[in-house]
């Protein structure tokens, strides 16, 4: 499979389209685009070949998508048909775009998927440019992913902070973002458990793939998760990133201001958050929000859960 690569500019106002872009096979030399933030080479080959495992577990072909930026490049595995209505995908802390195995296959069927790896996090985009430190650079670097991707207005869907991010793009360019789906999303309408905030403290203080392992292990209440996904999660608390940038709930007015319609998608054994108020401050403060519950899902296994009632919910919104 070769890997396709864009090079554009966020303020850019000439783009690449998906579509026109150049296929070429992967540099063996070090470049800006291909770059390791590992330290070690077992490090980088452990770790990308736990990631090469979860996407072989997507049941459609990914074609990898390259593009650089003020910020590094980002990394963005693309299906689907090509004259799809756009599907943008920003998966949670850590986990990385191979997460949607369990969706894409559903959700690819009619509209070319576009998920992303987060600059900055876990995964295969490399932050090797201008710092991330604050909600308005991860807006900019939305703005320019989109434009090098050639893509005016996109239905969003993000998990957990993939969720935070999601709602604060469809805030910041709303004339970009026709639908809008959360799934358990995290400091968007309330806040998190005083013991789910407890329970992360020792993967701040000192990350490992043991405390990571033990922390999903208490949030989704001991039951199984995908054992090659978990593999990959763990290894990626040991990834080199850059530092979080903190999310802070939206102001009410702004909530109160959009027209986007919005479907938020709550984990019934969630431990992040408590979802009653979670769903009551979406329906408060999101004009166009619906809200539902996924039976006997937790907040960290929703995006790999089968397509069920997940996927049907996501079709009846999307479309």
């Amino acid at each position: 499979m070769s890997a396709h690569r864009r090079a554009c500019h966020p303020t850019s106002e000439v783009t690449m389209a998906e579509d026109k872009a150049e296929d070429r096979a992967e540099d063996s030399a070090p470049s800006p685009a291909n770059r390791s933030p590992f330290t070690t080479t077992g490090g980088q080959a452990g770790y990308f070949a736990a990631y090469d495992a979860v996407l072989a577990k997507w049941p459609v072909t990914a074609e990898p998508v390259r593009l650089r930026s003020p910020y590094g490049t980002t990394h963005v595995n693309v299906c689907g048909p090509r004259d799809g209505e756009p599907l943008v995908l920003l998966h949670g802390g850590g986990t990385t775009s191979t997460v949607w195995f369990g969706q894409v296959e559903q959700l690819s069927r009619t509209r070319r998927v576009y998920a992303v790896d987060t600059i900055g996090d876990a995964g295969r985009s490399v932050a090797d440019g201008r710092p991330v430190t604050a909600p308005a650079d991860l807006m900019d670097w939305l703005d320019g992913l989109l434009g090098g991707l050639g893509l005016d207005a996109v239905d969003l869907c993000g998990h957990s902070y993939g969720g935070w991010l999601a709602l604060g793009y469809a805030l910041h360019a709303p004339q970009r973002v026709r639908r809008l789906a959360l799934l358990d999303p995290t400091d968007c309408f309330a806040g998190l458990r005083l013991s789910y905030r407890l329970h992360a403290v020792p993967q701040f203080v000192r990350p490992s793939a043991e405390r990571t392992r033990a922390f999903i292990g208490w949030e989704t209440g001991g039951a199984a998760v995908d054992p090659t996904w978990l593999r990959l999660v763990c290894l990626g608390a040991e990834f080199p990133r850059s530092k979080v940038v903190m999310p802070r709930r939206p102001a009410p007015e702004r909530l109160r201001a959009a027209a986007v319609p919005a479907l938020v998608l709550l984990a019934e054994r969630s431990r992040a958050h408590d979802i009653r108020e979670v769903a009551a401050g979406a329906r408060r403060l999101l004009p166009h929000a619906v809200t539902e519950v996924l039976p006997g899902v937790s907040h960290h296994s929703v995006p790999g859960e089968d397509g069920g009632r997940l996927g049907r919910a996501l079709e009846e919104f999307l479309g």
